[in-house]
């Protein structure tokens, strides 16, 4: 029997992936999954020492790593951070739109400012890196962005309606991406991730109480690991989802499918 080959349909040698707030947790995931399937990888972060330390660290392992410092809910440091990658000479074929952030609060409490951070970084960053990347992947005929939603890009849950807002956003974005962009050969699509294990939830991982409910609302009965979402990410990068555009694929344990 001959030696097996990687499947083409998957592999991303060649292709340079950017995935935004990647030092860590669901983005830091992704990232090492698209790397791990060839692709060269440029992770993104606010702070410039805790991304370093990352992309020496994955450097480590055997990642082609290039850092890229901007804060994504910035319109002019969006704008300077793709016009430095032209100046390089680095061409963008895969963005993933991870960056997000969480505030959890009532909304009669709430004040416009946490809304509307929450807005910035969740949803109008999707727009941003969408809008810089498309714009190069349109000139040459091909490419591939990802957006991150969640659970709340369909059902509501109590105290974290500018999240369930921007999440919802998320969505509709993704399709109105595929309806402007997929007659150039890029297809937009998003991934929808259940209750994960990451930093953003060290909290609700220590509730006893939330931790038994998310269990039991699960069919999977479980919380569910960062690297399980690399597998719906490395398809939607590649070759193989060449003809699918506008959808969410959710990676929840079967959560969204039961009452």
């Amino acid at each position: 029997m001959a030696d097996a080959k990687p499947n083409p349909l998957f592999d991303l040698t060649g292709k340079t992936a950017l995935v935004t707030g990647s030092s860590r947790g669901l983005g830091r995931a992704i990232a090492e999954g698209l790397g791990d399937a060839g692709a060269r990888l440029v992770i993104n972060g606010r702070k410039e020492a805790t991304l370093t330390a990352a992309a020496d660290e994955m450097r480590a392992k055997g990642y082609d790593v290039l850092e890229a410092v901007f804060d994504v809910a910035v319109e002019t440091e969006v704008e300077a951070a793709f016009e430095g990658f032209d100046a390089e000479g680095i061409a963008i074929d895969i963005l993933v739109n991870n960056a997000g952030i969480q505030h959890r609060q009532p909304m009669v409490e709430l004040k416009l400012a946490d809304w509307q951070r929450v807005i910035d970084i969740n949803l109008t960053a999707s727009f941003l890196l969408g809008r810089e990347a498309a714009k190069r992947m349109i000139a040459r005929g091909h490419g591939k962005v990802i957006n991150i939603g969640s659970l709340t890009s369909e059902l509501a849950r109590r105290t974290v309606i500018p999240y369930t807002v921007a999440k919802g956003g998320v969505r509709l974005l993704t399709k109105g991406m595929a309806a402007e962009w997929a007659e150039h050969g890029i297809q937009a699509n998003a991934i929808g991730p259940g209750y994960m294990v990451t930093e953003m939830n060290e909290a609700l991982l220590s509730d006893e109480k939330f931790d038994a409910w998310v269990k039991s609302r699960t069919p999977a009965g479980r919380w569910g690991q960062p690297d399980e979402l690399v597998g719906a990410a490395v398809f939607l990068a590649s070759p193989a989802s060449n003809y699918v555009n506008g959808q969410m694929i959710y990676v929840d344990g079967g959560m969204l499918s039961v009452l």
